[in-house]
C-alpha cells in the first residue's frame, strides 16, 4: 500500500466508523476534533482564504479555475447522504474522496450541518419532552446529537486532511449558542431545536466545549467564487463587495445576509451585482450564483433571471458536479445520488474485521 492509498484507507475508515457508532462522540474526542479544526481554520492558505484586516482567514473562499468542483447542499445531520456522494464513481473511474484526496477536485458546502430536518420532526418532538425534563432522559435528544456532530464530525476530518480542497460555509444552523447577534438568530422550527441543542452541550459537554466550538462557526467562510460560479448559504440580501465579506468578522449584517435570507427578499439586481464582483468578465454571462437554506421541492429552483439557482431539497441526495472545462449546465449538472444500499454491500464487511 503506498502513501496516497494508505491516506484514502484512514480518512475513509474514519468516515465509516463515525456513520456506524450509535452514540454521540465522547466529549473529549469532538474537543480534540473541534480545536484541530480551528486550528486548520486559522492557518488557511492565504491565496484561497484572503486574511482580513486583523490578518484572520477572512470571509472568502477563492476557488481553483482548474479542477472540477461539487457543490454539496445543506446536510442537517445526513451522514449518509455525505457518504453516499463521496463515495459515487467520478468520471475519473475512481470516487470523489480519491479525488478530493489527490487534489483533483474541490468541495464546497453551503453550510447547515446540524439539526436534522423533514424525516426527523417527530423525533424532535419527542426531544422537546426530554429537554422539559432537562435530559434526566435523553435517548431522543442523543439520537440527533449522534446525527449533528456525527456529521460535523465528517466535515471536520475532510476539512484537516484537505485543508485547500474542501470548504464548508457557514450556515443560519451555525449557531451551537442559539445566539442573537454576530449576524445568526436564535433558531426554531419543529420544536426549540436552538435552545435544546444549547442546553445538552452544556449538560453533557460543558462550557468550555460550546465556547470552542462557537468559535469554529465563527471561522468558517461565507462565500466561496469559481471561475462561473459563486456559492453562500442563502442568496445575498443585497451587494457585498470582496473587502466586506473578507472582513466579514466586522460586518454582522454581511454574515446575517449570506445565511438568513429568505426567498425572495434578496435586493433586485443583486444576484447580478455579486457575480460581476466575483466571476472575470470573460465568464459572467454564463456564471451562476448555487445557495440553499429554503428547501425545494425538485432538483432545483431559479430565481433572479434564472442566475440564482437553489439546490436544498431534504428529501433527496442532491449535488452539484461542475466540470472546469464546460459550462454550467444546470439542468444536466444538478445531479440526484439514487444508491441508497451500496454503503452497506461495499462497506459493512470492512467494518466487520
Amino acid at each position: 500500500m503506498n502513501d496516497k492509498e494508505r491516506s484514502y484507507s484512514i480518512l475513509k475508515n474514519k468516515l465509516l466508523k463515525i456513520f456506524f457508532r450509535n452514540q454521540p462522540p465522547r466529549p473529549e474526542d469532538m474537543m480534540a476534533q473541534v480545536r484541530m479544526a480551528n486550528e486548520t481554520l486559522l492557518h488557511e492558505n492565504p491565496e484561497i482564504r484572503p486574511h482580513d484586516s486583523d490578518s484572520y482567514p477572512g470571509g472568502l473562499v477563492l476557488l481553483s479555475h482548474d479542477i472540477d468542483t461539487l457543490i454539496i447542499p445543506d446536510l442537517h445531520g445526513r451522514l449518509g447522504d455525505l457518504l453516499r456522494m463521496l463515495f459515487s464513481q467520478s468520471d475519473t473511474g475512481r470516487n470523489f474522496l480519491e479525488d478530493l484526496l489527490d487534489r483533483n477536485l474541490q468541495i464546497v458546502c453551503v453550510g447547515d450541518g446540524m439539526h436534522c430536518e423533514g424525516r426527523e420532526a417527530q423525533r424532535w418532538n419527542l426531544a422537546y419532552r426530554e429537554y422539559l425534563k432537562e435530559y434526566r432522559i435523553h435517548t431522543q435528544i442523543d439520537l440527533e446529537m449522534r446525527d449533528s456532530f456525527g456529521l460535523m464530525e465528517m466535515v471536520m476530518e475532510l476539512k484537516n486532511s484537505c485543508p485547500g480542497n474542501f470548504h464548508f460555509l457557514k450556515g443560519n444552523h451555525e449557531n451551537i449558542k442559539n445566539e442573537n447577534g454576530f449576524g445568526n438568530h436564535a433558531f426554531m422550527k419543529y420544536a426549540r431545536e436552538g435552545e435544546m441543542v444549547e442546553l445538552y452541550v452544556k449538560k453533557f459537554y460543558g462550557s468550555d466545549f460550546l465556547e470552542v466550538y462557537s468559535e469554529f462557526e465563527k471561522n468558517l467562510p461565507l462565500l466561496a467564487a469559481g471561475k462561473n460560479f459563486v456559492v453562500s448559504h442563502a442568496e445575498p440580501a443585497s451587494f457585498y463587495s470582496k473587502e466586506m465579506v473578507i472582513n466579514h468578522r466586522k460586518y454582522p449584517d454581511v454574515i446575517e445576509g449570506l445565511t438568513w435570507t429568505d426567498d425572495d427578499s434578496s435586493e433586485d439586481g443583486t444576484v447580478r451585482l455579486m457575480i460581476d464582483e466575483y466571476i472575470n468578465p470573460s465568464y459572467r454571462e454564463r456564471a451562476y450564483y448555487f445557495g440553499g437554506h429554503r428547501a425545494v421541492s425538485q432538483k432545483y429552483s431559479s430565481r433572479s433571471g434564472g442566475k440564482y439557482l437553489q439546490i436544498h431539497n431534504p428529501e433527496k441526495c442532491m449535488m452539484v458536479k461542475i466540470r472546469n472545462d464546460k459550462e454550467i449546465d444546470p439542468d444536466q449538472d444538478v445531479i440526484e445520488i439514487t444508491d441508497k444500499d451500496f454503503l452497506e454491500k461495499l462497506y459493512v464487511p470492512i467494518m466487520k474485521k
